[in-house]
Order: C-alpha cells, then sequence, then structure tokens
C-alpha cells in the first residue's frame, strides 16, 4: 500500500479539530508523506503523548517504527492501535510483519523466537478473517502468512533443542503450501510465489523423510 494512500486513509477516519490542535502530528504527517520515518517517528512520539487515544496518529507511528527497524516499538504502537481500532486488518498485517522480522533477530531466546513467529501467524490470520472477501489485501496477508508458517516449521525442525518438534513442522509446512497455493490460484503468473512453494514443498520433503 502506497503511503499516500494510506495517509488519506487516515485523515479520512480520523478527527480532524484533534489534529488542528496537535503541531506534532502534522510534523509527523508531513514527514510521513516524505518517507523520512525517523523524523516521523520523532514528531508522531511527542503527538501521541498529546493525544495517546489518536489511532491514526499510532498507525502510523507504528509504520514508521517498522520502516526504522524499531521491531518491538512498532509492534507495541500496532497493538495499542489494535485497542482502539480491533476491526482494523491493516494494524494486525503490520504488527505481524514486525513479528515475524523480530522473530530473525539473532539476541533472541527459543523462547522469544516461537512466541514471534506464532505471533505473526495469528495476526496475519485475524488480518484476513476482519474482510476475507477482499482478495486485493488477502493476497499479501496469505503470502506472507505461507512465509511464516515455513519459517515456523523450520524453527521446529532445529535440532538439539526443547522446540524440536517434527510433527508440528510438518504441519506448518503444509499450510505454508496451501497459503501460498491461494496466492497462485489468484494470479498463477506470480513466479516469486511458485519458488516460494518450492522452497517449503523440499522443506517438508526433507521432514517427512527423517527417520523412515
Amino acid at each position: 500500500m502506497k503511503v499516500r494512500v494510506i495517509l488519506s486513509f487516515l485523515v479520512i477516519s480520523s478527527t480532524s479539530t484533534v489534529f488542528a490542535q496537535n503541531a506534532y502530528f502534522k510534523l509527523g504527517q508531513q514527514a510521513f508523506l516524505d518517507g523520512d520515518f525517523k523524523s516521523a517517528v520523532s514528531h508522531l512520539e511527542r503527538s501521541c503523548i498529546i493525544d495517546s487515544t489518536n489511532a491514526s496518529a499510532l498507525w502510523m507511528l507504528g509504520y514508521s517504527y517498522y520502516h526504522s527497524d524499531s521491531y518491538k516499538k512498532s509492534i507495541a504502537a500496532f497493538t495499542r492501535v489494535i485497542s482502539i481500532k480491533p476491526a482494523d486488518a491493516s494494524a494486525y498485517y503490520y504488527r505481524a510483519r514486525a513479528e515475524d522480522y523480530l522473530s530473525k533477530e539473532t539476541q533472541l531466546t527459543d523462547a522469544e523466537r516461537e512466541k514471534n513467529l506464532l505471533g505473526a501467524i495469528v495476526d496475519f490470520s485475524k488480518a484476513i478473517a476482519i474482510d476475507p472477501n477482499n482478495t486485493q489485501d488477502n493476497i499479501k496477508y496469505y503470502q506472507n502468512r505461507g512465509i511464516a508458517y515455513r519459517e515456523y516449521g523450520e524453527f521446529r525442525l532445529l535440532p538439539g533443542t526443547r522446540f524440536y518438534d517434527r510433527s508440528r513442522a510438518i504441519n506448518s509446512l503444509k499450510a505454508s503450501i496451501a497459503d501460498l497455493e491461494k496466492v497462485l490460484s489468484v494470479d498463477p503468473s506470480r513466479q516469486d510465489i511458485s519458488t516460494l512453494m518450492e522452497l517449503s514443498k523440499v522443506k517438508l520433503a526433507a521432514a517427512t523423510a527423517i527417520h523412515r
């Protein structure tokens, strides 16, 4: 989704009188439009201190954190958005993306990694459930959930940890393939999706071959 399209939606769905009173919001909004996410964070953090219930400011803050690689803060901001607007599919989607990226950070414990991978899968699923007939958005939801399922399957196949679980890994890899097949059913020309699905199939074949 393009930044200007996102911003238009946020402005329309927000309370203009609050925005008029919050100069930090206007500065953050302009930085957001310009793609200057670090400046947007600086202004929007102040804006959200002034009005902690402004879902639009929080959404842009979460998005700006996400594009500044501050994934924990992005998750926290989108969690606040969801508490105010529980039917905001885009907030679940970007929280899931932040959780998925956070799961890759090397300093995490295995328990933290699992928490974030499962959180991403759950949040992608919630985004799909909010508007199951929204084909355009659901294509990216299914695509990213398919990737998260594969990553969780790989995580569950790591030897020498208490999280090793071949059965759960196989189920997760099958779910990955099913999600990616949904994307291809809408657009069979997506070679990138075919490549991702082939990777999941290779991982699944390796998992099912273990101990045969």
